[in-house]
């Protein structure tokens, strides 16, 4: 039997709602990824790469993430997958393969039902009783980071392609990712742009500093209208009039909580914006704008375009 290979998980406290933002951490936990910092295994080059110990079958595969499992995609290797947790969006194909909860509520039955030789989640898996319950039956799990950088997708990138052996594949895609970066054409003057996470008009949230939303607002040449706290919290209309966006930026889902771009304009405060009396009120795809996957220099791309009109 395979030496069991998990160490270092982070189980992170969250809301049992996966709907629902939380205050303080990432709503980018919908969207497949986490900044939960954790200690991973470094290679002699210091990349985070998943723990390793001895060779493991990646015959069958179970990724717990969105960006996790795009990225095995993006290296050629997602007719390995033989299941994939609820934030796994992307590409199409994935719709059809069995699904084991979402991946900070996993189901360690449904797991383990499925036969994986392997699975690749990051330091946000949890509960950690599922994990206890997939560690008994020797099942190895790999741990990466889940840092919402620019390094920290490419690190992401790295660590898959060397358990998968496709190395040579993920350099290609980190180069085509640097590529696309360099070919981003940033606005000439930087725009102030408010980052509004909505699941519905009671329930949003307001993106501060030190999160995806300002990383890659900040790649795409704009400048994080709001700065006085760090990640996730719900403002009253004085701090949105006050922080003065030029452009607003949902999800493509949050927007459609709320009701589209009118009644976004509606809200308390942003009426009274400069992006909400222009309605300049922009969405992108939401694992593709948050999940700092391999398509992270499409997003940016996207992004500068959207914020430069």
């Amino acid at each position: 039997m395979l030496n069991i290979l998990l160490s270092f998980i982070l189980f992170s406290a969250c809301s049992q709602n996966t709907n629902q933002p939380e205050s303080n951490q990432n709503v980018e936990n919908n969207t497949g990824t986490s900044e939960n910092k954790q200690e991973v295994v470094q290679n002699k080059d210091n990349s985070k790469a998943p723990e390793q110990e001895a060779a493991i079958s990646t015959e069958k595969i179970i990724t717990l993430g969105g960006n996790i499992t795009e990225t095995v995609y993006a290296l050629g290797e997602g007719a390995k997958l033989v299941g994939v947790d609820v934030s796994s969006l992307y590409p199409a194909e994935v719709e059809a393969l069995p699904k084991v909860g979402y991946y900070r509520q996993i189901s360690a039955e449904g797991i383990i039902s499925l036969g994986p030789t392997v699975i690749i989640g990051s330091d946000a898996v949890g509960p950690a009783d599922a994990l206890e319950k997939i560690k008994k039956v020797g099942i190895p799990v790999q741990v990466l980071s889940s840092k919402k950088t620019l390094a920290g997708a490419q690190e992401r990138i790295t660590g898959i392609a060397k358990l998968l052996n496709k190395e040579t594949e993920g350099k290609k895609l980190i180069d085509n990712m640097n590529a696309e970066l360099a070919k981003v054409n940033k606005p000439n003057t930087k725009p102030k742009v408010l980052f509004i996470y909505a699941r519905g008009a009671g329930s949003v949230n307001v993106a501060g500093t030190a999160t995806s939303a300002e990383e890659m607002i900040t790649l795409a040449g704009g400048i994080n209208a709001v700065s006085e706290y760090e990640g996730y919290k719900p403002i009253n209309s004085e701090a949105i009039i006050a922080a003065a966006p030029d452009v607003i930026l949902m999800t493509a889902r949050g927007l459609e909580s709320i009701g589209g771009i009118d009644a976004v304009a509606k809200l308390q405060g942003i009426s009274l914006t400069p992006a909400g009396k222009e309605k300049k009120i922009i969405a992108m795809d939401d694992l593709l704008l948050l999940g700092f996957g391999p398509r992270t220099g499409q997003a940016v791309q996207e992004l500068a375009t959207k914020i430069s009109k």
